[in-house]
This record gives structure tokens, C-alpha cells and sequence, in this order.
């Protein structure tokens, strides 16, 4: 049996906006399992993002409960046991490249070669011609390789990526899929991936559906034509 890396029950989660409750996500019962292959699909603004953050322990439930039995506690995850790729530019601006996918590493105060680490998780990507350069000499498309870069540097149990195609052509899109899930394999490593692209989700085990607000499991990802 694999190790349960998160376990969470009728999750939800409200806002207040000028004393009116805004409903981000009304309820979400699941396991993920190590090596899992998600996919998580809706319609925009139906709560992928906030489950995502969720996930990643970077936002509290306002009702529900979700814990990381094979990971420990919430202040651990970040950034050694889970990594998430955000939908927006996420890099930091002043630093360069290599600088940007090494800080994982260099907030976990990670044993090793970072500069090693930080060349290998460039080359599965096939940016190490942009090692030196700042964000703002980048393609959007670009970013987001960057970003994925520095999601696995770490090897993290977790990784959650938040439309990690949504600023790429489909021959690219695919291309960085077929190299993460090429570095994922074997690791034990579990994937979700948050996308409104059919071709994405078909690369995943699994399907989780949100459907005004509740998320609905289904066991395999469709066939796509």
C-alpha cells in the first residue's frame, strides 16, 4: 500500500468581502497517495487554485480538516516536501535563473552540490542556456519552465503545478510534461496538476472534478481523441 501523503475531510474554505462570505471551495474529501498522477479540472473560479494552496499547507480551511500523514507536520512542507508551481510568474526579479531555482535548497538548508542540483533540474528542462539571465530577459513561457525547474531541484514527496501549460504552444506544453513525468517516474514522487486542457489531463492517472465547489473524484483520466 502507498504511503498517504495527504488525507483531508469536507474541506472548505470562505472569505469575507465587505461582511459578505464568498464561497472559494465548499467541500473536498480525498486521498493522495505517493506516485499518484492527478488531474484537476473546473471551470475558472471554482476552487482549484484554493485547493492547490491548500494542499501546499499555504492556506488554513475555514471548516474540514486535511493533514500530511506521511509527511508530518504543516510547518515542514515548504519547500522540502512540497513544491507548488504558480499559475502567475512566480520568479523573483532581481535574481537570476540559476538563483531562482537554487533558493528551495537554500531554504531548507539542503546537504549537497547546489550547483549541481540546480544544473540538473535546468538540463530536464532544457534551459541551460538561460542559467544567467534575469527574469525580465524571459519568455512568460520561459518563466514557467524556470518555475517547474525549480519545483523539482528539492525532489519533493509533492508536487502541485497551477496550469503549468497555460502560457505554453501544445508541442511545448507536452514536451515539458513528458520531461517532468520522465523525472517524476520512479520516485514516488505525486503530481496534481490543476488544467483546463484535455491533452494535460489525459497524461494523468486520475481525475478530480470541482463542481461549484465540490470536488468529485472519478478513478481514471479519459481517453483523449
Amino acid at each position: 500500500m502507498a504511503d498517504i501523503l495527504i488525507e483531508a475531510y469536507s474541506l472548505s474554505r470562505s472569505y469575507r468581502q465587505g461582511g459578505v462570505p464568498i464561497g472559494a471551495l465548499a467541500s473536498a474529501t480525498f486521498r493522495l497517495y505517493a506516485g499518484d498522477r492527478v488531474a484537476l479540472i473546473g471551470r475558472s473560479g471554482s476552487g482549484k487554485s484554493t485547493l492547490l494552496h491548500l494542499m501546499a499547507g499555504l492556506d488554513v480551511p475555514s471548516s474540514g480538516t486535511i493533514t500530511w500523514p506521511a509527511l508530518g507536520p504543516v510547518e515542514t512542507l515548504l519547500p522540502k516536501k512540497i513544491s507548488l508551481v504558480f499559475q502567475a510568474p512566480s520568479l523573483l526579479e532581481p535574481m537570476s535563473v540559476s538563483e531562482n531555482v537554487a533558493l528551495p535548497l537554500l531554504l531548507a538548508k539542503a546537504p549537497g552540490d547546489i550547483d549541481a542540483a540546480v544544473a540538473a533540474a535546468l538540463a530536464t528542462f532544457g534551459l541551460e542556456n538561460l542559467a544567467r539571465k534575469l527574469p525580465e530577459e524571459l519568455s512568460g513561457g520561459q518563466m514557467q519552465r524556470v518555475a517547474m525547474a525549480r519545483a523539482i531541484v528539492g525532489n519533493p514527496s509533492i508536487i502541485l503545478a497551477d496550469e503549468p501549460t497555460g502560457q505554453l504552444d501544445q508541442p511545448t506544453g507536452q514536451a515539458l510534461l513528458d520531461a517532468l513525468i520522465a523525472h517524476l517516474d520512479g520516485s514516488g514522487a505525486a503530481l496534481v496538476v490543476a488544467t483546463h486542457d484535455p491533452s494535460v489531463a489525459a497524461r494523468m492517472n486520475a481525475i478530480w472534478r470541482i463542481e461549484h465547489g465540490v470536488l468529485v473524484e472519478s478513478a481514471d483520466a479519459p481517453e483523449v481523441a
